[in-house]
């Protein structure tokens, strides 16, 4: 199968990105912030560079395997599933409702395709990844497990225990990516808890490490690929992302403010205006 261009790949996102603001906004809840500034990341992920199967299959066996550490960004996740065929696009309009199973966090309990783990309560995500990924070498599966994380999500140990864990177990088929924003519920990172020098960190604990720009299609997917030549080597990779909170929607570009708040009536009209519609609104 021909993967899609570049410029395919763009117009998804700025559809993936009116669906985040519409659904944040229609609740007055969520978190529009990080979901906009990985959209470009999730886009090429699911589109572009995993190997995956459908239907969905909670097991993974034989296909690529996906988990969201930072799981307070599930309306990115959430437009990228449903965009990719995991289950109806229309279902988006009952983001955060009762009875939905598109809550706030993704969950396991509903039964969406797509989410094998519930997360969001951060610092698990790659201990989980850890564990499906030496899941797969057991299984003489070759394919790899991917896992986002947030860079305010390191402030938690257990992130660096499964740092550690994974360079000394050799997990050679996991790839994780930290979407390096800068910004944290509370504010900058470099105020809360200075990550220093995050490269030279990953590398002191045994990690492969590449740096790329999440909001750049070409970038992204030439880190991906970077990515994939160097797993199976006897390292676990790194792609350290930096990005912008808020990508694509200039008010919301940048500040911490817009981590976990909802945009009112005139916001969303202005930030619909700086998206194109490419694949129709839910």
């Amino acid at each position: 199968m021909n993967k899609p261009s570049i410029e395919t790949l763009e117009k998804t996102a700025s559809q993936v990105r009116r669906d985040i603001v519409r659904m944040v906004h229609a609740v007055n809840s969520g978190h529009p912030g990080g979901s906009l500034g990985c959209t470009d990341f999730l886009t090429a992920l699911y589109f572009n560079i995993m190997d995956i199967k459908k239907p969905f299959d909670p097991d993974g066996r034989d296909e690529d395997m996906f988990f969201l550490s930072n799981g307070h960004i599930s309306p990115v996740w959430y437009s990228i599933l449903a965009r990719s065929g995991y289950f109806p696009v229309a279902e988006l309009a009952t983001f955060r409702k009762l009875d939905s199973r598109l809550q706030g966090h993704p969950a396991t309990e509903e039964g969406l395709p797509g989410i094998r783990v519930a997360s969001g309560s951060l610092g698990q995500g790659l201990s989980v990844a850890c564990g499906a990924a030496q899941a797969k070498k057991l299984n003489k599966d070759d394919k790899r497990v991917y896992v986002l994380m947030g860079d305010g999500e390191l402030d938690e140990g257990q992130v660096w225990e499964a740092a550690m864990y994974a360079a000394h177990c050799k997990i050679d088929n996991l790839i994780a990516t930290v979407d390096y924003n800068g910004q944290q519920i509370d504010g900058p990172t470099s105020e809360v808890m200075d990550l220093m020098d995050l490269k030279a960190k990953w590398q002191a604990f045994g990690w492969d490490v590449i740096e790329s720009d999440g909001n750049d299609m070409k970038s992204v997917i030439n880190a991906m690929s970077l990515a994939k030549s160097l797993s199976g080597k006897g390292k676990p990779v790194v792609n350290l992302m930096k990005t912008e909170m808020g990508a694509g929607v200039d008010f919301m570009m940048g500040s911490h403010k817009w981590h976990g708040v909802a945009p009112n009536d005139e916001q969303l009209a202005t930030a619909l205006a700086q998206l194109e519609e490419t694949l129709g609104d839910y």
